[in-house]
């Protein structure tokens, strides 16, 4: 049968105590995925559910033992301190943007059927195009209740501008209309691809949303080793001629 629309399949058994949703895809510096994956792996998240959509790109994934997968969108449980916590992670999110509507309303509906309380989306937030050496952390939410929860936060209202894309921003934006409260945290990121530095200032932040410390051996090697490579690139450019020298504030070639 033909896939005409988004669905989702999941384990009608687990049953949820005020969950709180966390959304990390993919988007700029890869900043929400990896703040996901760093939760899901460090609180050992089990898969409960899967969403198929007919607007993600026309791909298949390659697995270890030689089998394929239609590529997805993927809701992990977690007992995080006190918390029941629902953790979203994927490959892409929707091409289109009919398919952006459809996919996260589908999302907060699913999350709206578990008893969700709360959803924090994660992304990135690139103000400048350099490289951040110490982000800040800035947020977007629905309601001033929400605002007021994430007061003990370093999160930064009311200074970021402009538009929020995809799920970070349409997730928070269905929620509303779902009675759900929900904020969008956004980790101040340049031109990297996968920015570790910004995904580490997230965590510490949402540590404290989630009443719990976070180990984050595993992101400050890969903050370490792309400021090694950073490193070995402005040391290369140093033999271009001065008119063609990147600098940090000119690091567009590692995209």
């Amino acid at each position: 049968m033909a896939m005409k629309s988004t669905k989702i399949y999941y384990n009608k058994e687990l049953k949820f105590k005020d969950p709180i949703m966390i959304v990390g895809l993919p988007g700029i510096g890869g900043v929400g995925s990896l703040v996901a994956e760093h939760l899901k792996n460090e609180f050992k998240a089990k898969k409960f559910a899967t969403l198929y959509s007919p607007h993600f790109i026309h791909q298949t994934i390659m697995l270890s033992d030689g089998r394929l997968r239609l590529v997805n969108n993927r809701f992990y449980h977690a007992n995080i301190g006190k918390k029941d916590v629902v953790l979203l992670v994927g490959d892409t999110q929707a091409t289109t943007p009919e398919g952006q509507y459809e996919v996260n309303e589908k999302i907060v509906k699913f999350f709206k059927t578990l008893g969700g309380k709360s959803v924090y989306t994660v992304g990135g937030y690139n103000i400048s195009g350099n490289y951040v050496d110490y982000p800040r952390v800035f947020g977007v939410a629905t309601t001033k209740k929400m605002i007021e929860s994430l007061s003990d936060t370093k999160i930064i209202f009311g200074k970021a501008t402009g538009a929020v894309w995809g799920s970070a921003g349409l997730i928070p934006a269905f929620s509303k209309k779902y009675n759900i409260d929900a904020a969008c945290v956004m980790g101040e990121t340049g031109v990297l691809e996968i920015d570790a530095n910004a995904a580490k200032s997230v965590l510490q932040e949402l540590s404290k949303v989630l009443g719990v410390k976070i180990n984050l051996n595993n992101i400050d090697k890969i903050k370490k080793e792309t400021e090694r490579v950073i490193k070995e690139m402005e040391e290369a450019a140093k033999n271009m001629p001065e008119n063609q020298q990147p600098t940090r504030d000119n690091l567009s070639y590692i995209r």
